[in-house]
């Protein structure tokens, strides 16, 4: 018998989550059953379950793998020197990662599908976990990037860098849910907005 290849193995299960991504940006987690997955990928129960007991553990990956994905960007720039601004770096990371075919999907399906799995996180403690992980994991990034800023002389704001970090994850987070509602949201559409933003002069309050 020809000894199947971790290669063959990892491809196998790269073209289920592929597949089973497809189905669930499609028709959304509860509207899709395995039947459905198993149509779109072509293979047989037990090829299937063999690498995955039930929907819930594909889902479980896909999220995973989905949200690595995207704070795996992120990482990746906040540790270039010098580190881009916001308004660059958010439209850097964002155009990549909605162009770059994650799970085979456009960039708008991509952030629909994204969207969902947020939603799914609030009825899933499994979920939820993984994505609140995730979020801490990010948060710590963004505040060595506010921290960076500071140190290379080109943020004044004594404003607390978790704060930041947060605003500028959840700018990202509503770029996302634009794209998934509306499509077509370009990232030098942000770039340019937040640079915007940025030049606006600050008044005290007396």
């Amino acid at each position: 018998m020809a000894r199947v290849t971790q290669e063959h193995l990892d491809a196998r299960r790269r073209q289920i989550l592929d597949g089973a991504a497809r189905c669930f940006a499609r028709n959304g987690f509860h509207a899709t059953s395995m039947q459905d997955v198993l149509k779109e990928v072509g293979l047989s129960a037990g090829a299937v379950y063999r690498y995955f007991p039930g929907k819930d553990d594909i889902i479980a990956a896909i999220t995973e793998e989905t949200f690595g994905v995207i704070r795996g960007a992120f990482q990746e720039a906040a540790r270039l020197t010098p580190p881009p601004t916001p308004d660059a770096l958010l439209a850097r990371v964002l155009g990549g990662v909605l162009a770059g075919r994650v799970h085979g999907l456009d960039p708008r399906t991509f952030a629909a599908l994204v969207v969902q799995l947020w939603s799914e996180t609030l009825r899933d403690e499994r979920l939820a976990a993984l994505l609140d992980e995730g979020y801490t994991l990010m948060r710590g990034a963004w505040t060595e990037l506010v921290d960076a800023y500071r140190a290379a002389g080109i943020l004044e704001s004594d404003a607390a860098s978790d704060h930041m970090a947060r605003a500028m994850i959840a700018t990202a987070q509503g770029f996302i849910v634009q794209e998934a509602l509306f499509g077509d949201v370009r990232p030098q559409v942000l770039e340019g907005g937040l640079r915007g933003l940025m030049a606006m002069k600050t008044q005290k309050i007396s």
